[in-house]
Order: structure tokens, then sequence, then C-alpha cells
């Protein structure tokens, strides 16, 4: 696990452009996506002849409603002129035809076009006050019952909510956008939330990080030093962390990190710090003789991955009981090629293995190993299943040894829209054996998703160069498993003769042993070139 963090840092952005403002009548909706609210509307704007271009962002709006805007011009190359909407805000129309416009847009539901039309003639301009105040009125027009009545009571109320809830988020200085992801959130409880706690937007709505869920704390009348405020401070501290791939912070480290960042008193720190401790938002442990502070979601990850992995390394081997010099002989008469001693030692603990890391630096032939591997299984009838964290390593892998390989996201079945995986413990990988390649670039989280899918009684051969740089996301998932010792690992040594050749290779491995790289010798055509000097711009002239 990489504990030790690096400086925060903010930046600092231009300042913003002045906003204009509009006004008028929504006309017609061009497009209108539900799921994150983006629209664009053609709208009669005061002051213009033609019918304006508005493009932002509205959880509900329809033809004939009042619009009030505020943004900037701009000019789209397919589109023409375009007013793109910082803040948005819809009314009710006013008027007898901006009301059945609206009406019959659907927006209220138990009213379409034919009720709307009913509906304006029976009571002009006051249909919402009807519809609010004295909506048994509603059931003097033929086809309107109970029910139907019920409906549009109904709808118009939501209608009013989501009015009522926009407007209270505009004023506190959250964008249309923003505003739109809130409700989709919390929906009705939007105020209330907002108001209790506005640190629970960067916590769970996407898009909204700690800074800007700050600023609407202190609109709102957050205190600076409030321990909402330093506990929300902690947490985005040990969030941003996790952009360096750390799961825990080192609790002088977190401490001085979060001071820095909200600048108030250490004591509140420590006091918030308690807090998040005792509701289990936070959870302490020691790492190497340092107190650490872990999410509780990375600390449990971590703890479900060692689990996982220890549950899957017991039972039966799917292949049970192969005689390892036999099988090697075997496949290197098949493959025509001599197996390494280093190579024979991994196939003898692969064969003995449920659960097994494979590990060397570049040129030793871990593909060889894999594909040998591969060859034996499969002529015992094992089902195989090969899989990397990037499209290029797949497609490497499947290139290497024959066999189709897929990402892993594509082999858990990922959806791109929430990006949650099919595959899990309700639907598990159908395979006797998960070959997993470049397990150095997989952090904790798709660690994780990827052993919820395997099959307890399946068997697991990870891959992967320990010397390569860690993942992006939170973890080192492979180091942690190699320096644990609990589980058997196979370390391949021996450079093959092919990749001997390359000085990259073997200045890799010089440099793996803190020894200095060697350089080619003049008119030595190589892969592999020490350029000294100064200016990094100057090495390309050299």
């Amino acid at each position: 696990m990489r504990i030790h963090g690096i400086f925060l840092s903010m930046n600092h952005s231009n300042a913003a452009p002045v906003l204009e403002a509009i006004s008028g009548f929504v006309e017609r909706i061009t497009f209108h996506n539900i799921e994150n609210g983006y629209c664009v509307l053609r709208v009669n704007v005061r002051g213009h002849r033609e019918l304006v271009t508005v493009v932002g962002y509205s959880h509900s709006i329809a033809a004939g409603e009042f619009l009030q805007a505020s943004g900037t011009w701009v000019n789209s190359k397919g589109y023409g002129p375009q007013f793109k909407a910082e803040f948005l805000k819809v009314s009710p129309p006013t008027t007898e035809e901006g009301i059945e416009k609206y009406l019959a847009s659907g927006m209220v539901k138990g009213i379409g076009p034919v009720y709307a039309k009913k509906l304006v003639l029976a009571f002009g301009v006051d249909v919402f006050e009807v519809i609010e105040f004295t909506p048994e009125k509603l059931q003097t027009l033929d086809g309107i019952g109970s029910h139907r009545s019920s409906l549009i009571v109904k709808g118009w109320a939501d209608q009013k909510v989501v009015r009522e809830i926009m407007l209270f988020l505009h004023q506190y200085g959250v964008s249309t956008a923003r505003a739109v992801r809130i409700y989709k959130t919390f929906g009705e409880n939007s105020i209330q939330v907002m108001t209790e706690n506005p640190y629970r937007l960067a916590r769970d709505v996407r898009g909204i990080g700690f800074l800007s869920a700050d600023q609407i704390a202190l609109r709102i009348g957050i205190e600076k030093d409030s321990l909402m405020r330093a506990q929300a401070g902690l947490n985005h501290v040990l969030f941003e962390s996790t952009n360096q791939g750390h799961c825990a912070l080192p609790i002088k480290d977190l401490l001085a990190k979060a001071q820095t960042l909200l600048e108030i008193p250490q004591e509140i720190l420590d006091q918030a710090l308690e807090c998040e401790l005792e509701t289990g938002d936070l959870i302490q442990d020691t790492i190497e003789n340092e107190v650490c502070i872990f999410l509780k979601y990375l600390y449990h990850s971590e703890q479900a991955i060692a689990r996982l992995l220890k549950n899957t390394a017991l039972g039966v081997l799917p292949w049970g009981e192969i005689k390892g010099d036999k099988e090697i002989a075997w496949v290197e008469n098949q493959l025509s090629l001599t197996l390494s001693q280093s190579q024979r030692d991994a196939v003898h603990k692969a064969l003995c293995s449920k659960v097994l890391t494979i590990t060397g630096g570049p040129g030793v032939g871990k593909t060889t190993l894999v594909k040998s591997l591969m060859s034996i299984l499969a002529a015992q009838g094992i089902k195989i299943t090969l899989c990397a964290p990037t499209g290029r390593a797949a497609k490497r892998l499947s290139e290497c040894t024959g066999k189709e390989a897929k990402t892993i996201h594509r082999l858990l079945e990922a959806d791109p829209g929430t990006g949650k995986f099919k595959r899990g413990v309700d639907c598990l990988l159908p395979c006797q054996l998960l070959i997993v390649d470049e397990v150095s670039m997989i952090d904790v989280s798709l660690m994780l998703a990827l052993l919820k899918a395997l099959p307890q009684d399946s068997a697991l051969f990870l891959i992967g160069d320990v010397d390569q740089l860690p993942s992006v996301g939170p973890g080192n998932v492979l180091s942690n498993i190699i320096y644990a010792s609990s589980l058997p690992v196979a370390r391949l040594t021996e450079i093959f003769r092919q990749a001997s050749s390359s000085k990259i290779i073997l200045n890799a491995h010089r440099i793996n042993k803190g020894l200095m790289p060697t350089s080619p010798q003049k008119q030595e055509d190589s892969d592999f070139y020490f350029i000294e000097t100064e200016d990094p711009e100057n090495a390309t002239h050299r």
C-alpha cells in the first residue's frame, strides 16, 4: 500500500466571463436529456426578431414557460449563434396561449392537448390557481373524474416542488447543471440536505467536489471553523490522496494537509477526526509502526481482497494432481522450446497452486510461461479465461497466446452509464482458471470487483512486473500480494537470449539491482543511449 502523500495543489483559474441576462417564452424544445437535464431550446427572447437557441440544463421544461437565463453568447460551427446558459430559471406561463401550450406538453400528469384546451376555455389564466386551491372545480368538466383530478393535482405539486428547489439552489450560486444533478440525487429532500449538511454534495453528487461544496456551505452560513467543515475536509484530503495512489495517509500528514487546506485550529481537526473514527466513516490502523487513517471503503476493500484471495487459494485444484516433470517435457516438445530453470520451477508451483503470482522483469519469459501453462491445462480440459487491465495489454496477451483476452471491464461487463459491473457475486465468471496479466496496473477497487466475480472453485494466476509503475488508482495490489508472503509466488530471473540483445532490458535489470546502466560503445547500434546534457531540448539534436 502506498501511504506517503504529496502536498495538495490548487489551480487558480482566470476570472469568470461577465454573464448576460435574457428572458422570453419557450416556443419549442429541440432536445432534452432527462438523465442529466441538458436541453436545447428555441426561445422568443425580448429584443430579438427571430427565435434564439438557448442551451443549458433544466430538470424539467415545457413549451410555453417563461424563461430567465444568464450566460454568454457563443458561435457554434454547426448551429450558429447560441446562448449558453449558466443559470436557467423557468416559471409557468401567464397568457392563455402559453398556458395551453404548457399544459399540452405533458409536464403535468393527467393533462394532454385535449384537456389543456378544455381547462383554458373553462378557467382562462386562473387555471393554475384552480388546480392548486380549488381542485374540486376540475371535476365540473366533462371527462375529468376523481382519478384524473388527483393526477393533475399531484402533477402540478411535483412541478412546484422542483421549481422551489431550483430557486433555492440558484440563490446560493449553484449553476443549473449542478442543480439538476443535486435534484436527481436527493429529489424533494434537496433543500433539507443543503441546509443540514451541504458537504454531502461532494460525497454523493457526481461532478461536485469539496471546494465547490465548501463555497456553497459558506454562502449558506456554515461557519469556517465548524466541526462539519473539518470532518468534510479530512475526507477530502484522503480522497485527493487516492489520486496519487494512496489508500491511507499517516495521521500527522493528514492533519497537516487538512490544516493547510481549511485554515482552522488543530484542536477542531483533532475533534473532527475523533468523530469520524467513532462513526466508522474513517478507519485507523497501524502500518509499519505508523498510525494511518483510511477512507472506510478502501480499508474494507483491502480487507476483502485479502479474504477472497485466501478463500480462493483453499480447496481442490480444478485439474487435480499433475506430474510436473512429465508435463514440462510434453509442452517443450509441443511448443518447440526449452524452459529456463526458473520457468520450470514456476510450472511445478503453478500445477499445485490454486492462486499463484508470477513476477519478473522484462525479457524473462513471463508470456512463454503463461503459454506453456495454458497448453498443459487446456489439454486437461480446463476452461481458461484471459484478461488484462487495458486494451493494449489485452491485445498483446491475445497475440502472444493465440487465445482471446479481454479487458477486465469488458470481462466483467461494465455498464458505461452507471460504471457498475454485471458480473459479480450473483453472476460469476464461467471459468475454471483466470489468468490476469499486467496486474501492477490494477487498483484496489478493480481487483476487488474481479475477485468477487471469480468462482471460489476456480484457480487464479496473476502475472506482472512488480518494478513497473503502480496503478493510477489507489493501492499497490501486486506488490502487496508478493510481499505479504501469504500466497505462492514464482519469480522468473533468467533473461532470454533474444531479450539480452536489448540494452533497454539489460539496463532495466541493472537499475533494479542498484547498478548504473551501461551505455553503448561508439558506432554500436543500440536501442538505449545515454545523452549527457543540462538542457532536455538539446538532447533531440544529439
